[in-house]
């Protein structure tokens, strides 16, 4: 009966280390993703801690997006969310000048690509499309008015 209660006890044993094995592979990929994630925020100007922060660091992942700060709200919306994080990855791609698939790939496999772009060498452009098409155009005019003055 004591020969049965050993074994048991070193099956267990053997369970418990590949357990164990297995929290602290874990533990390392988490700490990879925050690490990407706040290198990511640092990158755009942010607090790299905001990751830490659980609904901060969505208020954080709009202002990368550049998108309104009411965007927050969406992401707590049933069905609209998975949409709101697509949108908002696609726009952070942008920004970082990746394309279309890199902000599907943040949407859907961010502990992979947020490592990947905060560890990259991915700047973020930090400009506002809305503000460079209205300084586009305000420059268009401006030389439009120069060429009729010299006319």
């Amino acid at each position: 009966m004591l020969q049965f209660l050993a074994m048991g006890y070193g099956s267990e044993t053997q369970g418990g280390t590949a357990g164990m094995v297995f929290m602290v592979v874990w533990l390392a990929v988490c700490l990879a993703v925050v690490a990407g994630v706040w290198k990511v925020f640092v990158k755009a100007g942010q607090p790299g801690w905001g990751v830490l922060v659980p609904i901060y660091n969505a208020y954080l992942i709009t202002r990368i997006a550049q998108r309104p700060a009411w965007w927050l709200i969406l992401m707590f919306v049933p069905l609209l969310n998975v949409l709101a994080a697509v949108v908002l990855s696609l726009d952070i791609a942008k920004h970082f000048g990746k394309g279309p698939g890199f902000g599907v790939g943040l949407a859907f496999l961010g502990p992979i690509f947020y490592p990947i772009l905060g560890f990259g060498g991915a700047e973020y452009d930090g400009g506002d499309d809305s503000h460079d098409m209205m300084h586009d155009m305000h420059a268009s005019m401006a030389e439009d008015g120069d060429q009729q003055q010299a006319a």
